[in-house]
């Protein structure tokens, strides 16, 4: 059999079901037989004891040890319970003597069964009055069961025989349905991850036809078969943004470099400002994505040390200042006269706050503020940088942190960005064990926040 988990769940659990199946018709048959005997037994006892009394009274009544009225109990135990008795007086001699009946009832064929033992046991029990020997009695009775009892005990040994087979049926029909049940649920996740390999983005688990033990990790497959699918999107978009972002300068460079070549440009230093141009944006776009791999590095190091966050404050606003100025955007500072102080990589920390806020700036019109706060949450201390620009839309916020994402690719090229900038400064804050939200509203502002842990 093939090592399947369907094949092993159903030969653990025949093995399981068949043991207590087994153990509990045995000991039911083993515990009955050996009540049944006790019963019998007591029985025996029972009916002897019974005789001897009718002895002991009929002795004390008129000095026989039998009389009429006794030999036809013994004669009726003889039919119905095969007790045979002799009884002898103290001087051993043969009072009465049922064993005869044994040989009669074995020619009226009230003992069917060949198979029955022949061979009775006998006890011995004296009779006594006071401490005095007036006879004694030989009790015969068969070794084994015979006649009503034997058929008795045979009739509810078929029964717990016919009770276990059934119940091994029913046990390996069960165990069939069961082990394919549950292995249908594994069935579904095998076949749903190899179409995942085949990138079949699309598919995923039917939760609702799984067990309750395996809905989690189902729920789980889907999440990941969503996020692999977002991925591809992002993926096929990045291509399709990259190569247009790298088209466009290289047709440029291409067309100017030609004219050149062809004598119908002069090598002007206008001109050649424009070509240095184009392929500046060729640098900052490998920069970029330098960048980002940097960032992305599991190995990356951090540099960390204690940093007051005023003085990274007033880094920020001296380095952009002059911007915010040629824009007309004001840069609000709010200072405060506590210290925050927390542990990080400083040039870090200045990666991703200069993102932030150079994102604030592009997207802020001219006349409108960008204002960075200083902010503390439990073990963590952060900025705030709120801008009130074009802000972004709801249905854009859960991808901001995506790597190639764009919500308006052609307010992003004008700006110069390709959608990787949130993607660093996301890697970074993780790099720290940071946190980092968003919240925004479209035509009222964006507010980003960076916490970073104090120790």
């Amino acid at each position: 059999m093939r090592k399947t988990l369907r094949s092993r769940i159903l030969f653990y659990f025949l093995v399981v079901s068949l043991c207590g199946i087994f153990l509990s018709s045995f000991s039911i048959l083993w515990g009955f037989e050996d009540h049944f005997n006790d019963y019998l037994r007591e029985n025996r006892e029972r009916n002897t004891s019974l005789i001897e009394k009718a002895v002991k009274q009929e002795y004390k009544e008129s000095g026989n040890l039998v009389n009429d009225e006794i030999m036809g109990l013994m004669h009726e135990q003889a039919m119905t319970d095969n007790l045979f008795y002799r009884v002898y007086n103290s001087n051993g001699q043969l009072m009465a003597d049922t064993m005869n009946m044994h040989g009669m009832m074995g020619n009226m064929d009230v003992q069917p069964n060949s198979m029955l033992s022949e061979d009775y046991q006998f006890e011995i029990h004296n009779v006594s009055i006071d401490k005095n020997v007036i006879g004694s009695m030989k009790v015969f009775y068969p070794e084994g069961l015979i006649g009503e009892d034997f058929a008795f005990l045979k009739t509810i040994k078929q029964n717990i025989y016919i009770a276990a087979i059934i119940t091994v049926i029913l046990s390996f029909l069960f165990s069939i349905l069961f082990s394919k049940r549950l292995a249908l649920g594994f069935n579904k996740l095998s076949r749903t991850v190899q179409q995942l390999q085949e990138h079949k983005w699309n598919t995923r688990v039917p939760i609702e036809e799984l067990t309750e033990e395996l809905k989690p990790l189902g729920q789980s497959f889907n999440d990941l078969a969503e996020s692999l699918s977002k991925e591809e999107v992002l993926r096929k978009q990045f291509t399709d943004d990259l190569a247009h972002e790298l088209r466009t300068p290289l047709a440029t460079l291409r067309s100017q470099i030609e004219a050149y070549q062809d004598g119908i440009w002069e090598p002007t230093p206008k001109r050649l400002q424009q070509s240095h141009d184009e392929l500046m944006r060729l640098v900052r776009l490998v920069n970029e994505l330098e960048k980002l791999l940097a960032a992305e590095n599991p190995q990356i190091k951090l540099h960390k040390k204690e940093i007051e966050a005023g003085k990274i404050a007033a880094l920020i606003e001296n380095q952009f200042g002059p911007a915010f100025l040629e824009k007309r955007v004001h840069l609000h500072i709010l200072k405060s006269e506590k210290e925050y102080r927390f542990k990080a990589d400083q040039d870090r920390v200045i990666q991703i706050l200069t993102n932030v806020v150079n994102n604030a700036l592009q997207y802020s019109p001219a006349g409108k503020s960008v204002m960075v706060e200083m902010v503390e949450k439990d073990y963590f201390v952060g900025f705030s940088i709120k801008d009130e620009g074009v802000g972004i839309e709801e249905k854009d916020l859960p991808y901001l942190f995506e790597r190639f994402y764009r919500g308006d690719k052609s307010r992003d090229r004008k700006t110069g960005g390709i959608g990787i900038g949130l993607s660093i400064v996301k890697a970074l804050v993780d790099a720290h064990r940071g946190e980092i939200k968003i919240d925004s509203q479209v035509n009222v502002g964006t507010t980003v926040t960076v916490y970073f842990p104090r120790k």
